[in-house]
């Protein structure tokens, strides 16, 4: 009983005890111009529109101009005109993720879209524009991660806490790595966030790449390519938000988002209607800054709760690994897992480039046993890479260097390990005792 009235307690004090409203005095394309709120506005406040009684278009403040403020929809502007009330919404936007919500699929303004009926509310208002915890407060990256996948299990181990990018350009099998690390991840809950994705993809990701287990333990958050850009926007704060609940309540979460460059490209579209002047590529400034409160949510939380591991995939437009997202995200996260079209050419998936992947907790993460094979490694796929195009074309005459000969006896065996199909399974000690035996190296399971 004392649990129900906090419930509650907390939605009722999101309820406004007066309402604010203005009036529509220009709309164009998506950008909508309301007058006579007074002082009860501010940049990322809720405007709803009412043009009847049956229809609401909840809106966002971008910006102002001229004593006029400018807002852009979460939806269609299908009978909206001037003189339309606009309701101003004076609380902070926050959402109330439950447990109840594992294993279904949500849209960026938390309903529910996967036909399941309504979602159950909790009682912990989680704004959706949250802050990141205290630098000085939160507890340190904890110990590895097992994700289930060979590849980065031994050459870009995650740590708990630790934050992630995975570069790639389009078709080069980002989804399918997200959704085996997904599935068979040691992390006691999953939120992914799916922001701009195709719309005819979201049903083959959650039946055929997550599956009913993965699902189960997964929250999924779905804003299509085709949603206004708020919504995409909304999307990844809402990614974050429902983590950052699981977190509090001291769980181990791993955080996927697909894609980050979606994320940065609706921030583009929305900060141009503004009226902010472009720079690189396009993007207005405050797209980096909005890119750093974003995946600096993940993370450690403070003393007794739990950490979000967070995994952010960026989209390499026309396959520049040095474009501006790119060059951004790098700075702001823990490490890069690199996937290259050559390497899927090839027909090796995960296209994992290990010798241009880096994870920061490395080699503190490590046994000294493991350095020594990830080391040990790393030389044999490097010697034989620098070497290809000499070894392929047959003039590489063997005994001229004994580190390129290892090379090209261990380096097919490695390429194989490498490999790994999307319904296989290969955890830590496994991935090492693997690479150990490849390379004649001994290795004893972590106590």
């Amino acid at each position: 009983m004392e649990r129900l009235s906090e419930k509650v307690i907390a939605r009722i004090s999101t309820i406004p005890d007066h309402e604010v409203y203005g009036q529509v005095t220009k709309v164009l394309g998506l950008l909508v111009e309301i007058a006579g709120f007074g002082h009860d506005l501010a940049v990322g406040s809720m405007v709803h529109l009412r043009p009847n009684p049956n229809r609401d278009v909840p809106c966002e403040v971008i910006g102002f101009r001229d004593n006029r403020a400018l807002l852009m929809p979460f939806g269609t502007l299908e009978g909206i005109g001037l003189g339309c009330k606009a309701y101003i919404q004076d609380k902070q936007p926050v959402v109330f993720p439950s447990e109840k919500w594992l294993g279904r699929v949500i849209n960026a303004l938390a309903k529910p879209i996967d036909g399941l009926g309504s979602l159950q509310m909790g009682g912990v208002a989680v704004p959706l524009k949250n802050k990141a915890p205290l630098a000085h407060a939160r507890q340190r990256v904890g110990e590895k991660l097992d994700m289930g996948v060979r590849a980065v299990n031994s050459f870009t181990t995650l740590c708990k806490g630790q934050r992630m990018g995975i570069f790639a350009g389009s078709g080069v099998g980002k989804s399918v790595l997200l959704s085996m690390m997904a599935k068979y991840t040691e992390a006691e809950v999953t939120v992914i966030g799916l922001v701009g994705e195709r719309g005819r993809e979201v049903q083959e990701f959650l039946e055929d790449d997550l599956g009913e287990d993965g699902l189960a333990r997964s929250v999924v958050i779905v804003a299509t390519g085709d949603e206004p850009a708020l919504m995409r926007r909304q999307a990844a704060y809402l990614t974050l938000s429902v983590a950052e609940y699981f977190r509090g309540q001291g769980k181990q979460v791993l955080c996927l988002m697909d894609s980050v460059t979606r994320f940065a490209m609706a921030q583009r579209e929305i900060g141009l209607s503004a009226g902010e002047p472009p720079t690189t590529k396009g993007y207005p400034p405050t797209t980096f800054g909005e890119l750093a409160r974003l995946l600096e949510r993940a993370g450690p939380g403070i003393h007794g709760e739990g950490a979000i591991t967070g995994l952010f995939t960026v989209l390499v437009e026309g396959d520049d690994h040095n474009e501006p997202i790119s060059d951004a995200v790098r700075g702001i996260v823990d490490g890069h897992i690199v996937m290259e079209r050559g390497i899927a050419d090839r027909g090796r998936y995960p296209a994992i480039n290990v010798l241009k992947s880096v994870s920061r907790s490395l080699p503190r993460a490590f046994t000294e046993q493991q350095n020594d094979i990830f080391r040990k490694s790393k030389q044999v796929i490097s010697s034989y890479e620098n070497m290809a195009e000499l070894i392929q074309l047959g003039a590489y005459r063997k005994g001229s260097d004994t580190k390129v000969d290892e090379a090209i006896q261990f380096y097919p065996a490695i390429e194989e390990f490498l490999t790994q199909n999307k319904g296989d399974h290969s955890n830590i000690d496994e991935s090492f005792e693997q690479l150990a035996d490849i390379l004649g190296m001994e290795y004893s399971k972590n106590p």
